[in-house]
Formats: structure tokens, C-alpha cells, sequence
């Protein structure tokens, strides 16, 4: 059985990866446009929305995993959309400040990566340390913090993206196996009226 998809008897949906991921990445999304981005502007709430339909797609995919494979399939690329629109609004933050979007192999995305940051208090340690490190390296042109908070932030998007695009995969494997079994011929089981 693939860990990243477990049945109800495994556990339920806060075991999968790609929800902790989507989830962390909520939570620091929301503590984010608190900080930097003023509620009256619109991409607070776009980025905060898109973060939780994240969240919020994956759980209800795994509800209707028991009975409907293509709804859990089709909710996941939802999800997997929800993240990509997420991480547009963050570049756009970054570009609109005049700020770098660090490159995909930079070292820092490798290092937070690495960190597994379970909470937004470990994630925000993290960026804080990160700011501290960078500042004592270049007083002068240290990035600042809500550069730093923006960038982790799309790190965490790649990594839930990934953890998604693997659980979409093999979503799509179990529905081809499903679709085999049922062309085959082999019979459903319906429930006469005395069973019901």
C-alpha cells in the first residue's frame, strides 16, 4: 500500500504528506499577508483563500476516496491548482517589491528543505536565523525579511506541489487498474430491495 495515499483504516487524511505540506504552507500564508500585505488589498485574501482551498481539496479528495476515485483524483488537481495560483501571487509580491525570486537550485531552498519545518513557529525560527546569518554576511544589501518569508514560502509551495503531483500519479495508476478490472466484464454487486 503507498504510504502517501492511506486507507481509512491506515488513518485519515492528516496522515497523508501532501495535506502537512498544504497545511504548514496555510498557516504560513495566513501569518504572512497579516505581516506584509494590508487587508484592504485584494491579494490578502487571494493568497490566503488559495492556500486553504489547498488544504481543504486535498481532505475532501481523501472523504471521497471510499467511493468515488475520480472525484478524489479530480479534487487533488484542484488542489495542485490552488498551490499554483498560490505561488504566483507570492513572485508577484516579490516582483512587485523589487524583490529576487531565489533560483530553484539555491542553497537556501535546499537548507529549509532540509530544516522539515513542522509549524509556522519552526518556520519562522528559520527565516529569522536565515536573516540573522545573511545580515552578519552583508550588512548592506541583507534581504530583508518579507523577501526571505517570501521566498521559504515558495519553497514549501514546491515541495507540497511535489508531494501532490506524486499522490495525483498514483491516483491516476489505481484509476487505470480500476478501469481494467471493470472492463473485464466482472460483475457489480447491487443490493436487491430484501438487502436493503
Amino acid at each position: 500500500m503507498n504510504p502517501e495515499h492511506p486507507t481509512p483504516e491506515q488513518g485519515g487524511y492528516s496522515e497523508l504528506e501532501s495535506f502537512k505540506a498544504a497545511r504548514l504552507l496555510y498557516d504560513v500564508t495566513v501569518r504572512f499577508c497579516n505581516r506584509y500585505i494590508e487587508k484592504r488589498n485584494r491579494s490578502h485574501e487571494q493568497m490566503i483563500l488559495a492556500a486553504r482551498y489547498g488544504v481543504q481539496n486535498i481532505v475532501k479528495g481523501w472523504l471521497a476516496s471510499a467511493t468515488l476515485k475520480t472525484t478524489e483524483l479530480t479534487l487533488a488537481r484542484v488542489a495542485r491548482a490552488s498551490l499554483e495560483e498560490l505561488r504566483l501571487e507570492y513572485e508577484n509580491f516579490l516582483r512587485q517589491n523589487n524583490m529576487p525570486v531565489w533560483p530553484y537550485n539555491d542553497r537556501r531552498r535546499k537548507k529549509l528543505t532540509g530544516h522539515r519545518c513542522a509549524t509556522v513557529d519552526e518556520f519562522a525560527l528559520w527565516v529569522l536565523q536565515e536573516h540573522k546569518r545573511q545580515s552578519s554576511l552583508q550588512s548592506s544589501s541583507a534581504p530583508s525579511l518579507p523577501e526571505i518569508t517570501a521566498n521559504a514560502a515558495l519553497t514549501l509551495i514546491m515541495v507540497a506541489r511535489n508531494l501532490l503531483d506524486q499522490q495525483i500519479e498514483t491516483l491516476m495508476q489505481d484509476f487505470q487498474v480500476e478501469e481494467r478490472f471493470f472492463a473485464r466484464g466482472y460483475p457489480v454487486c447491487t443490493p436487491t430491495l430484501e438487502f436493503i
